[in-house]
């Protein structure tokens, strides 16, 4: 079986099989539309988790499309969990990013365990991608995928990643909430201060103040 899963419905149905989900009203911003580039988000409140999103692009009348889930996890000293897929002209990109912006150190035995998922499709092509200033803090086991014809493996070692997230979230103690919301907005501040290849292409349709609103408030739910 060949078919795509759909990032945004795996994160949904996993993530509310522990947490209740409560879906926030953002207004306008549920979709955004133009010069033939097409973004819709979806924003939730995880009761004893946090914040999640998924954003949705569609490009080029639908040869390049996009699926993005933000999980930004306030309740307990884990990483930010980013999972993306992207497809362009029939080649496809699956990315599972886990940025260290805990309070803590986080143990190395629970990285290897994402490092294990990793290991197992090192036959895969990895993408080939330009310096960013987030490389530091994002963790080597992060997965970074491209080709064409592994759609399958794509979206079973995605679902292996989030998986494995959720039940390091569940088994993690509690954390100051407080302290772990102001990690992540330092991260998105400086993610949409600093750019990427996302954050420049929403800036440059949208401009400044849609861009900061979706990539600091609803992406990673950090406020305006």
């Amino acid at each position: 079986m060949n078919e795509r899963t759909d990032i945004g419905q795996l994160t949904c149905r996993l993530l509310a099989d522990g947490y209740r989900l409560m879906k926030e009203d953002i207004g306008a911003d549920a979709h955004l539309e133009k010069d033939g580039f097409a973004y819709d988000l979806e924003c939730y409140t995880a009761e004893g988790f946090g914040h999640l999103c998924v954003m949705r692009m569609d490009a080029m009348g639908g040869l390049m499309k996009m699926e993005t889930a933000v999980l930004a996890c306030t309740s307990k000293d884990v990483p930010l969990f980013n999972l993306d897929w992207v497809g362009a002209m029939g080649k496809e990109t699956q990315m599972a990013e886990l940025y260290d912006v805990q309070l803590s150190p986080y143990p190395e035995e629970k990285l290897a365990a994402f490092a294990a998922i990793k290991a197992g499709s090192a036959d895969l092509p990895d993408r080939e991608t330009a310096p960013h200033w987030y490389d530091g803090i994002l963790y080597p086991c992060s997965y970074d995928k491209t080709g064409e014809g592994y759609t399958a493996r794509f979206s079973a070692d995605a679902k292996r990643y989030l998986e494995e997230f959720l039940r390091q979230v569940k088994a993690a103690p509690d954390a100051d909430t407080e302290a772990r919301k102001a990690k992540i907005r330092e991260f998105a501040e400086t993610l949409f201060a600093q750019g990427g290849p996302a954050v420049d292409q929403v800036t440059r349709l949208f401009g400044k103040e849609t861009a900061r609103r979706i990539i600091v408030g609803h992406m990673y739910g950090a406020g305006q």
